[in-house]
């Protein structure tokens, strides 16, 4: 039987790599993801890992206060903190899901967001309600599309404007698998 989303948090394990809860001992590898301004020019402002100062703080809350609106995973691999994978924006009527990655730089170029992004969606396919999964890209950010793209996403909507926190309306990119 399949699961409905936010029934549990995932561990999600392949053949490099595990996504599972973030907890304490991940603060080094988060302090260095958020302080990376090179990871964050192509996300939203508001994404829960940025919105406190006290990234311990981001960690004890992160189950609580984001669940059911976010399933934020740690990419791991060989048990070091590579970057975060995030499921959002849960449609239930429509059983619609985006996801989202965000790596440190020290793991850009290695094939990992591919396949942390090819485990969201075998999980979410096979042990969930799911049926449709989306992704927003800024246009510039040629290397997510391709992530996007190597793992059966399609365009949808080319250089529409969205809210992704900044004063002025983000252009972007829309992904549908």
């Amino acid at each position: 039987m399949k699961k409905q989303l936010f029934s549990e948090i995932p561990c999600l394990a392949g053949s490099r790599l595990v996504l599972k809860e973030v907890t304490q001992a991940d603060l080094p590898g988060l302090q260095e993801l958020v302080n990376s301004p090179r990871v964050y020019r192509y996300l939203p402002t508001f994404l829960f890992e940025q919105k406190y100062a006290d990234l311990r703080y981001v960690i004890d809350h992160l189950y609580d206060e984001c669940w059911k609106e976010s399933i934020l995973l740690g990419v791991f691999m060989e048990e070091e903190f590579c970057g975060l994978a995030e499921m959002y924006g849960y449609r239930p009527p429509i059983h619609k899901i985006s996801v989202g990655y965000r790596l440190l730089e020290r793991f850009w170029g290695r094939g990992i967001a591919s396949e942390a992004l090819g485990m969201m969606i075998d999980y979410l396919y096979n042990d969930t309600d799911t049926e449709i999964i989306t992704a927003s890209t800024m246009v510039e950010n040629r290397a997510s599309a391709n992530v996007l793209v190597k793992n059966g996403f399609d365009l949808v909507v080319h250089a529409v404007g969205e809210d992704w926190g900044y004063d002025e309306p983000t252009v972007t990119d829309k992904w549908i698998r």
